[in-house]
């Protein structure tokens, strides 16, 4: 949980937009835990910042997973929000992230089709080869980046964003990612997190109109730190 500003990290912020490098166990939005939201978060850090004395505009654009760490967008005004929904909903933000996993990929690249199927009650998707009822066309882009000790980073491109999307596909290659009981890795990671991480992000400015390109530090940690070296 975030506690305060100082856990807070800012990659970009201006009138329009604020892009926070989300930690392992924040949630994006409040859900049925009634665990501070990463939004509250950020108002408050934005409150203080510029000493507002009243409430402060944020509208969510995207989420990502809990134990996922990473690139998050919030809008900062009124304007910038149905602009970034739309750049998201055109596919018009590019979006690259890395996981880390156990088996190596039958192909060192490749694209994964399936059709993912969302089940509520235990909150996981499933992917299916074909098109089934209530199923929705995913559709993802990896390639493997970098053989560790005794894991692979892969390098992950989306062109659909579904539930669980990223998680849901590379298990069923036979690649769970590190620390994902929930589709089928043996252990968790100490932090509860998951070894995907949102890294960088491209887009152009939804009022401005420059080009935008971030990169989200990895988590300090000893296999995410072999990836770099």
């Amino acid at each position: 949980m975030l506690s305060n500003k100082n856990n807070l990290q800012v990659l970009f912020e201006d009138n329009h937009i604020i892009i926070i490098n989300k930690r392992a166990g924040d949630i994006v939005q409040g859900d049925k835990t009634g665990d501070k939201p990463l939004s509250d978060v950020v108002k408050e850090y934005i409150k203080e910042k510029y000493n507002k004395p009243r409430n402060v505009y944020l509208g969510t654009v995207h989420r990502l997973d809990r134990p996922t760490t990473g690139l998050v967008i919030f809008a900062k005004t009124s304007k910038a929000l149905p602009r970034l929904n739309k750049l998201f909903l055109s596919k018009d933000i590019k979006k690259t992230y890395w996981a880390i996993v156990k088996n190596e990929p039958p192909k060192t690249a490749g694209t994964l089709i399936h059709w993912l199927k969302k089940n509520s009650k235990n909150n996981k998707s499933k992917a299916h080869t074909k098109e089934v009822s209530e199923s929705k066309k995913a559709i993802l882009h990896y390639k493997t980046i970098k053989k560790l000790d005794n894991y692979f980073l892969l390098e992950v491109n989306l062109e659909t964003g579904r539930h669980h999307q990223i998680r849901v596909q590379l298990s069923s290659i036979g690649c769970p990612i590190k620390g994902d009981l929930k589709y089928g890795f043996d252990r968790s990671n100490k932090d509860a997190s998951i070894s995907l991480h949102a890294k960088h992000i491209e887009f152009i400015h939804p009022v401005k109109k420059e080009a935008i390109s971030i990169n989200a530090p990895l988590p300090n940690d000893v296999i995410w730190n072999a990836c770099l070296t």
